[in-house]
């Protein structure tokens, strides 16, 4: 059986015209404008696609805190009833957003919340009243800018479509993201300002409660110093790869948020306390006692639950790879409050 167009790293007609669409005259685009498209355009975008992509199964791509099972919305609920502070959880709408699997982390879990829904990737949201607005991995995957440090200057990297390829392209010195003074020669600096502009959008509606995110970051420090090569990443059948421009539309492109921008978007529309702990840390401080229930039960013998239980908690896995981003806002502030 011969090799169709969708099997090779080419980009399809289909993206390519959607590409040069967008583009314009000078078959150009801004990184973020690529990602934007390869990931969320209604006709050719990865997250538009009908099929799997979350999970372990057959032509899945990645799998998340959620594929484990049930487990995980348990320790959500735990921890949430937590940071409620004795508030009634019964007064809450659970609200998950850019949800990939049917019910989302509330699916077959018995929760205390008022109700619970979902809003689907490139759903409309509309948030109000008290709420648990809670996401997975999904920040991580907005759009962001790309920028290369050469001869000693911060040049700004886009996508430009040559003949029936992609090819990375330098579009200009101008640097509208925070970025560091200085930088090796051929640094890169991926710019998450994407997942900074969701939260705000989040943010400024009307809904009080609790915020919780589970993705992966870095501080702005780490992000500035640490990381001369970049966090950007794309996914495809369960393969990190560095090649972003392979396979438009059909693999997974990610980029590590920066949790200060988050933090700052947060309290900037008065949340209290934005906190980020590992995942780990998270669910043993605001879980615990069901964490202790959860092990007690499978002590001494090894079953589906237990082997869940490790893979979100224990170092080695995703304890610490992710991390959580959480904060509370039991009041409106006047400029939210004005929305209503």
């Amino acid at each position: 059986m011969g090799m169709t167009e969708d099997d090779g790293p080419s980009p399809t007609a289909g993206f390519l015209e959607a590409f040069r669409a967008r583009a314009g005259a000078g078959g150009a685009m801004g990184f973020d404008g690529f990602v934007d498209l390869a990931l969320y355009n209604p006709s050719v975008g990865y997250y538009r696609r009908a099929g799997a992509r979350v999970g372990r199964g057959p032509g899945t791509d990645f799998f998340t805190a959620s594929s484990l099972g049930p487990l995980f919305g348990e320790l959500l609920v735990s921890a949430c009833r937590s940071l409620l502070g004795g508030r009634d959880p019964g007064g809450f709408t659970f609200v998950e957003i850019g949800v990939e699997a049917p019910g989302g982390v509330m699916a077959g879990v018995k929760h205390p919340f008022g109700a619970a829904r979902t809003v689907a990737v490139a759903e409309e949201m509309e948030l109000a009243g008290p709420c648990v607005v809670f996401s997975n991995e999904l920040f991580d995957a907005q759009a962001f800018r790309r920028y290369r440090f050469r001869a000693g200057a911060w040049r700004e990297l886009g996508v430009q479509a040559r003949g029936n390829e992609l090819a990375m392209v330098e579009l200009s010195e101008a640097a509208p993201a925070p970025l560091p003074e200085t930088a090796p020669e051929g640094a890169l600096f991926d710019a998450p300002l994407g997942a900074t502009a969701l939260l705000q959008r989040i943010a400024t509606q009307p809904w009080t409660g609790l915020f919780v995110a589970c993705d992966y970051g870095r501080t702005w420090e780490e992000l500035a110093r640490a990381l001369p090569g970049g966090t950007a990443r794309a996914y495809r059948r369960h393969v990190q790869s560095n090649d972003l421009l392979a396979y438009p539309g059909r693999q997974d492109l990610t980029c590590h948020v920066c949790w200060d921008w988050l933090s700052g978007a947060l309290s900037d529309h008065g949340f209290d306390a934005a906190t980020v702990d590992s995942q780990e840390a998270f669910f043993v401080r605001n879980a615990g006692g069901f964490l202790e229930g959860a092990i007690r039960a499978e002590a001494g013998r090894f079953s589906p639950r237990k082997a869940a239980l490790q893979e979100l908690l224990h170092p080695a896995h995703l304890g610490q790879k992710f991390q959580v981003l959480h904060a509370s806002r039991f009041a409106l502030p006047g400029s939210v409050a004005a929305l209503r």
